[in-house]
């Protein structure tokens, strides 16, 4: 284990020093705080946008009441009183954009047909909008009629229509199981999870390129002189887990101070929970399983440029979580987020896609899918170090899987 350490060390302090790791380190927070300030420049520039000057001319009383309900709605209104009529108003709106003009006055109360003018740029929003303020004006009628309170309330009060699925009693889960009522509760410790998972897995995949290469410059045969093949990928994996811990912690150190900035929220309440340790084992879990994958593949690879489609298609299954996201998300319970988090290697990102959207948890569930991925790392690394100490003194072409079958039975 000391050579193992000593060989995780050396790829540590190598990859610090090369341009393009640090490059890349630094480069992905920018890039990504860079867009998401370009799209708060273009969120801010609609939202002044969407603010609707409303003139209303009211000879019936109900100003005070349509501000009320504006204010309730949240409309993005700037109401102001006036006296002038619709004709003297018209020439006026057609120099404004993004405004419009009401006029209250009785004949049009008792008919129950209230017109308004609007400005050529106004969005078509507002038709839309404007049909909230019928709620107040027939209350305004209903008491001109001397209705009592009780027979006013009754009468006001609208009938909603809400959809309930068949499977909601059967499952006893309804919508509000899904993140609960604090969404941030559960969404913030599962995006911090998920920033390590996917860290340290990209920057394991370095394994693959750093032992590929060594076999291209014939250096591997002098590191071996010294250690033997099983403590050269102990180091690896180690060292490249470092690495990744290093480009998560530079991530988090640009990205929370944005976060705690744009968002107003508790952040760190959220992130010092016991949940966050379960789902750091299951990141961590989750690398060592891929890290395997990763260090035995690249020991079969004469060079990176001469990738052949086995060593392809064997590099896409840690990405088999992706094909989960669809069904996990319409059902975090169902029988194909299940069978996910069965299989070693979509297990990681699909448990903590699960995790992170139920609001209770099935720990059978939980402890089958980390017996799984510990099962899976052990049969995984016992592997990888049988190809990796044949594959990594093989010069001159890529492995065929019969040759790799062949390895694995010596």
């Amino acid at each position: 284990m000391r050579n193992a350490m000593k060989v995780a060390k050396w790829e540590m302090k190598r990859n610090m020093k090369n341009k393009s790791f640090l490059i890349g380190l630094f480069l992905t927070p920018l890039l990504f705080l860079g867009f998401m300030f370009i799209g708060t420049l273009f969120g801010d520039s609609e939202e002044e946008a969407a603010t609707t000057k409303v003139f209303i001319h009211d000879t019936i009383g109900a100003i005070e009441a349509i501000e009320e309900t504006v204010a309730t709605q949240e409309l993005n209104w700037d109401i102001e009183a006036t006296d002038k009529s619709e004709e003297a108003m018209r020439e006026e709106l057609q120099e404004m954009d993004n405004a419009a003009y009401i006029s209250l006055d009785e004949s049009a109360f008792e008919e129950g047909v209230i017109s308004f003018v609007t400005s050529e740029e106004i969005g078509d929003f507002f038709s839309s909008e404007i049909q909230v303020l019928s709620t107040p004006l027939k209350t305004m009628q209903m008491k001109q009629l001397g209705l009592s309170d009780e027979e006013l309330a009754a009468v006001s009060t609208g009938i909603v229509f809400e959809e309930a699925s068949i499977d909601d009693e059967a499952t006893g889960e309804t919508e509000e199981s899904i993140l609960g009522d604090d969404p941030f509760k559960r969404l913030i410790p599962g995006a911090f999870a998920g920033i390590i998972l996917l860290s340290i897995v990209f920057s394991g995949m370095y394994i693959f390129q750093s032992a590929s290469q060594e076999k291209k410059d014939k250096v591997a045969e002098i590191i071996l002189s010294s250690v033997t093949p099983g403590e050269l990928m102990q180091g690896k994996i180690i060292g490249y887990f470092g690495l990744g811990m290093v480009q998560a912690a530079v991530f988090l150190v640009f990205i929370i101070p944005m976060v705690v900035w744009k968002i107003d929220i508790p952040l760190f309440e959220y992130l010092f929970v016991p949940e966050v340790l379960l789902y750091l084992l299951i990141a961590i879990l989750g690398y060592f399983l891929y890290a395997a994958l990763f260090v035995g593949v690249g020991a079969t690879m004469a060079d990176m440029a001469s990738a052949g489609n086995f060593q392809g298609m064997v590099m896409m299954l840690p990405f088999m979580p992706f094909l989960f996201i669809g069904p996990v998300i319409d059902d975090p319970s169902g029988l194909i987020a299940q069978i996910g988090t069965y299989i070693p290697f979509s297990s990681p990102g699909v448990l903590l896609l699960r995790l992170t959207l139920l609001d209770t948890w099935s720990w059978v569930e939980i402890v089958i899918s980390l017996a799984v991925l510990l099962l899976s790392i052990w049969v995984f690394m016992k592997l990888a170090g049988k190809i990796f100490k044949t594959g990594i003194l093989m010069y001159g072409k890529n492995a065929t899987p019969r040759e790799i079958l062949k390895w694995l039975r010596a």
